[in-house]
């Protein structure tokens, strides 16, 4: 909630990754330092937002002779994690910096509807 008598700090910061990668520790480990950079001491925070740039699929990078790359285990241990979460639902594993009920929770009531990737969000269109 606004409150015009308390102090006001607005900033943000770019992240960049040392490769491309769909490695959830790479990518926690990129949000908790952009949070580590951007925090201050004595303000209230009230919303966050975070960008991903750049988003391709695997098959769609080139790659670099020179440019570090995504290790082969990463990529095993990504597939495992997805394997079982895919088995047995979704959050069975998770990096344990990943709270089980987390105490907070995003406000649902302004979210924007997903109806170019939920088929259950599609609108429905009659013709007479």
């Amino acid at each position: 909630m606004y409150n015009a008598d308390v102090a006001k700090f607005a900033n943000g910061i770019l992240v960049e990754l040392p490769y491309s990668t769909d490695d959830t520790r790479l990518l926690t480990k990129a949000a908790q330092e952009g949070v580590e950079r951007v925090y201050r001491e004595g303000f209230r925070y009230s919303k966050a937002e975070v960008l991903l740039l750049d988003l391709s699929q695997p098959s769609e990078i080139t790659g670099d002779l020179f440019a570090a790359t995504q290790p082969v285990a990463s990529e095993k241990l990504m597939g495992v994690l997805d394997a079982v979460n895919g088995r047995w639902g979704r959050g069975t594993m998770r990096l344990a910096s990943v709270p089980v009920d987390p105490a907070w929770g995003m406000r649902r009531e302004m979210m924007s509807q997903s109806f170019t990737t939920r088929v259950d969000e599609l609108w429905t269109v009659y013709c007479k």
